[in-house]
């Protein structure tokens, strides 16, 4: 009798321990690691975005009954930074998965790393196409959702040979790129090169506007520099239909008031940064400078989702989002949280398939669909916008379909 009790007893602590793990494991929560340079605009309201994703999801009962942790870490824009913040979040956070980044630079040195763990990552940014090859075509846990380069610069050229066939007085036949000297503008500047090569040859997206091509590096401000005017002076001479900046957010205001001080004067002034300072558009330089970008705000006006996100981040952040990395970020949470639901499960192989048929209506104005890029297996978005900034507001101007105004043409100052 006593030995039976004896049993009895143990079964019930076995038991009892038993249903203890199991509800642990039920209550963990599911961790996504991000890796964002926090003290830029891109990197702060991209982080911002993934935090009101994170709270959405939670708010709803999180996923497979589980709460939703995000950890982030700050890549500072160094290399060495973005590369162990990899290593933090896998081997002392634990986290599931790895979403975020920002600066091509940063991601090339990330790549080992990523390979290393091989965890399912949902990477937002990062644009050359030296780290899709960095990548390589066998990483199936890894998707893609930021346009390549080369796919930036394909669909600016379908953008660009629209408008001018609709507004006759639009001519881009001259093209200048002004291009930071790390690897997003290197790279950049290599993509318009392979691109005005092709139209020389009457092939490619440009073959029927571009006559003439030339580019020139500068330091970014983001990264010790800010003198632009030898580079301005030069691009001047050249006397281009289309000028583009290729670089970051810290160059925006400077690169223009020198532009204004050397009376460069294009017909169409194109910034192409991943981010733009907050309230750029109250600044009196911004007025009909074009931009190339994913998003406006001006979205929210032909865009459910867009709306609601628009509103949400300001309730939670009490701020405007100012940049399309803030709705990059939020589609990089939501589309992982929909992959997961429709697979029912965390498992690897059945989370990737997952992930490969999945479609998210985005607040980008545009459906997330992953297909095969040149290199990868799992690219998500390949256009991006043209975009250009009218009394203070910033509108999308192509594609038509999506369009809030008309481009207004010629700039000036």
């Amino acid at each position: 009798m006593k030995r039976n009790s004896i049993l009895i007893l143990s079964l019930v602590v076995i038991l009892a321990f038993a249903f203890s793990l199991s509800s642990y494991a039920q209550d963990d929560p599911i961790k996504i690691g991000a890796v964002n340079p926090l003290g830029d605009i891109t990197g702060d309201q991209s982080t911002k975005a993934m935090e009101l994703a994170v709270k959405e999801i939670n708010d709803k009962g999180g996923l497979l009954g589980r709460p939703v942790e995000l950890i982030v870490v700050d890549s500072e824009f160094k290399p060495e930074k973005g590369a162990a913040a990899i290593d933090k979040l896998a081997t002392v956070d634990e986290v599931d998965f790895f979403v975020g980044g920002m600066s091509s630079g940063v991601h090339m040195a990330q790549i080992p790393s990523l390979k290393k763990y091989k965890k399912i990552t949902i990477w937002a940014g990062a644009a050359s196409y030296l780290a899709e090859e960095a990548i390589g075509p066998d990483a199936d846990w890894y998707f893609h959702l930021h346009p390549w380069d080369y796919q930036q610069g394909e669909s600016y050229g379908i953008g660009w040979s629209d408008i001018a066939e609709a507004r006759e007085e639009v001519e881009i036949g001259k093209v200048f790129l002004a291009y930071e000297e790390g690897g997003f503008g290197t790279a950049s500047f290599e993509s318009y090169e392979v691109l005005a090569d092709q139209a020389e040859e009457g092939e490619g997206p440009y073959a029927d506007i571009l006559s003439d091509f030339e580019g020139g590096s500068f330091k970014s401000a983001a990264l010790g520099g800010g003198e632009y005017r030898a580079l301005l002076r030069r691009a001047k001479e050249f006397n281009p239909d289309l000028f583009i900046w290729a670089g970051y957010g810290a160059d925006a205001i400077p690169l223009l008031a020198q532009s204004r001080e050397v009376g460069f004067e294009p017909p169409l002034y194109v910034g192409a940064p991943p981010g733009w300072p907050a309230d750029f558009e109250a600044n009196p330089l911004s007025d009909k400078v074009v931009l190339y970008g994913m998003w406006a705000p001006a979205l929210k006006e032909v865009s459910e989702i867009a709306e609601h996100f628009w509103d949400e981040y300001i309730k939670m952040h009490q701020e405007r989002p100012a940049t399309y990395f803030a709705p990059l970020g939020y589609t990089n949470i939501m589309y992982l949280a929909k992959a997961i639901e429709n697979a029912g499960t965390l498992e690897k192989e059945a989370l990737i398939e997952s992930l490969e048929n999945t479609e998210y209506d985005s607040p980008m104005g545009t459906t997330l669909k992953i297909a095969p890029s040149n290199v990868i297996k799992h690219q998500g978005f390949t256009r991006q916008k043209i975009l250009q900034y009218q009394d203070g507001k910033q509108n999308v101007i192509w594609p038509f379909e999506v369009a809030t105004a008309e481009l207004e043409y010629p700039f000036s100052w």
